[in-house]
C-alpha cells in the first residue's frame, strides 16, 4: 500500500520523470542527432533507445567496438558514460535538438 501512494505522489511531483512502464524505442525512431548516431556505431548498431531523464538517454548497441567515444565528445554532448555491455548513457545538454522528446 505504502509503494503504491509513494509512487502517486513522485508521479504527481514529476510526471516527466516517472512513466507508468519504460518507454524503449526503437532504433529507427532516433531521440539522436545523426552525427551522434554516427559515433556510436551507426543505426544499425543500435538495439533500443530509452530516455531516463530530461538530459539522459540510455542505448543498448550490438557491438561495444564500434563505439567511437572521441567523436561524441565532439558534437557537444557534455559526457558519455559506458556501462558495459554494451550500454551507454548519452547526457546531452536540456536544449539538445532531439528527434523526439519520448
Amino acid at each position: 500500500m505504502f509503494d503504491k501512494l509513494q509512487s502517486a505522489f513522485w508521479k504527481a511531483l514529476t510526471p516527466d520523470l516517472v512513466p507508468d512502464e519504460p518507454r524503449v524505442s526503437a532504433a529507427t525512431a532516433t531521440l539522436l542527432p545523426a552525427n551522434v548516431v554516427e559515433a556510436l556505431g551507426g543505426e544499425k548498431n543500435l538495439t533500443s533507445q530509452q530516455r531516463v531523464a530530461i538530459t539522459r538517454i540510455r542505448v543498448q548497441l550490438r557491438d561495444a567496438e564500434r563505439l567511437d567515444e572521441p567523436a561524441l565528445q565532439a558534437p557537444g554532448m557534455p559526457a558519455v558514460m559506458v556501462l558495459g555491455n554494451g550500454v551507454v548513457h548519452v547526457l546531452t545538454p536540456v536544449a539538445a535538438p532531439l528527434a523526439e522528446t519520448g
